[in-house]
């Protein structure tokens, strides 16, 4: 008997309002769904650090000028080195933040950006794709999850959540040390310490492996650039599917249904 076809794209969080390759992502796998069937998962990788990846890039509404707008978090050592899923919202930004947005989007938006209650940048994110209602009937799988991380398969390369100046951030472990990277070539070696699974998590050269060895999907949405870096013989087993073509990918995605 064959199992049902799970039709899986990954993406960090990616703006409070998502980039629109991450809509185009789940537009392809709908669309896939509809063809074949199955069940979608949405593979957020929360435990990234990088705080670039949750820009969100605004149209003015007048002018047509690109905005950049970002969160603002508690501390410099959570901005740099906290997974997304750790890393606090301060408790101002939301209304600065508001006060800005009737520049850039409509009434609909701004009251489902209100209404968002979430305390950290990652899960402020997902409250507001599923405000948005872009994740419904989707499940939503997250690298932050220490049930996943504890299913997850052994890696060679990875990083590892541990404690730092009152913060856990996310160290690359390398041979045999952990390290913070600053910026260029300069990195801060942390104290070596004891970790266990549920604290792992992948580089992005294992992340395929990682994520396979629980989700066990059949068929996969590559971004553009996925396509680049995906080690596709960690999973011969996974139908690599291409997604759509979006214009200004890299801009929020405010569209709502009417």
């Amino acid at each position: 008997m064959t199992s049902a076809p799970i039709i899986c794209f990954g993406q960090q969080p990616c703006g409070f309002f998502p980039r629109r390759y991450l809509f185009a992502k789940i537009q392809t796998a709908r669309r896939l769904q509809r063809e074949i069937g199955g069940e979608i998962v949405f593979f957020c990788h929360d435990s990234d650090h990088d705080p670039r990846e949750t820009r969100t890039s605004l149209r003015h509404r007048k002018t047509d000028e690109v905005a950049q707008l970002n969160f603002a978090v508690q501390n410099k050592v959570q901005r740099k080195f906290s997974p997304l899923f750790l890393k606090r919202i301060t408790a101002d930004w939301r209304a600065r933040t508001a006060l800005q947005l009737p520049n850039y989007v409509d009434g609909r938006l701004i009251e489902i950006f209100k209404n968002a209650a979430a305390i950290t940048v990652a899960d402020f994110c997902l409250e507001m794709y599923r405000g948005m209602g872009l994740l419904e009937g989707i499940r939503v799988a997250r690298s932050g999850d220490t049930a996943l991380r504890r299913a997850a398969c052994d890696i060679s390369e990875f990083f590892v959540d541990v404690p730092h100046e009152g913060e856990i951030v996310r160290a690359r472990y390398c041979e045999g040390a952990l390290q913070l990277h600053e910026g260029g070539d300069s990195f801060v070696t942390l104290p070596t310490t004891v970790f266990t699974r549920e604290q792992i998590t992948p580089t992005r050269d294992t992340r395929l492996r990682w994520m396979q060895s629980v989700l066990h999907c059949t068929h996969y949405i590559a971004g553009a650039g996925e396509q680049a870096y995906l080690r596709q013989e960690d999973a011969p087993e996974i139908a690599f599917v291409r997604r759509e073509a979006i214009d200004r990918h890299d801009e929020a995605y405010t569209d709502l249904p009417n």
